[in-house]
């Protein structure tokens, strides 16, 4: 039987340490990130109700809105990886949020396409179809989590479009 022992360096983030500085607060997503399971999904879920704050805005406005939380979160992200020890570790899930927020930028207000372009996004955030696991594997810090995030939900939009476009173009 193997036993699974956690290297010493790396914590495993708690309440305690979600409220230790601001960065692991906003970096765990709230809390979210201390999900037991799928702590991505859970940050991700997050997505959801920050979008709706910002999708009274202009188009323009919420890319700024996004743009400035992606830049954010990179600090968010590099303070709570080093702390934890590990870049990317689980239970970091800004990029998550932020990456939904930008999908859902460009989803069609309907929570049949919501949940369309949350699962596609978790497919690609999951599966990190090229180049997105290669950019995973080598930019590092606090830009690398949120850069591969970025390009998972640029494959997500890009589903997501072309699903409008097939049913707009073929739905009877």
């Amino acid at each position: 039987m193997t036993t699974l022992v956690k290297p010493p360096h790396i914590k495993l983030p708690n309440v305690q340490f979600l409220f230790q500085h601001p960065a692991h607060f906003f970096g765990l997503g709230f809390g979210s990130g201390l999900a037991c399971r799928a702590p991505g999904t859970f940050g991700t879920l997050v997505g959801l109700p920050l979008f709706w704050l910002t999708s009274a805005f202009a188009l323009p406005t919420q890319l700024v809105i996004i743009s400035a939380l992606f830049l954010i979160g990179i600090y968010f992200c590099d303070v709570t990886g080093k702390a934890l020890g590990v870049s990317d570790h689980g239970g970091i899930v800004w990029d998550e949020i932020v990456a939904m927020m930008l999908v859902l930028t460009f989803t069609p207000n309907h929570w049949q396409w919501w949940i369309a372009a949350f699962l596609l996004f978790r497919l690609f955030d999951i599966w990190k179809p090229f180049p997105i696991r290669q950019c995973d594997a080598k930019i590092k810090g606090g830009f690398g989590v949120m850069f591969d995030d970025l390009l998972a939900a640029i494959y997500a939009i890009a589903s997501l479009k072309g699903l409008q476009w097939l049913m707009t173009n073929y739905t009877y």
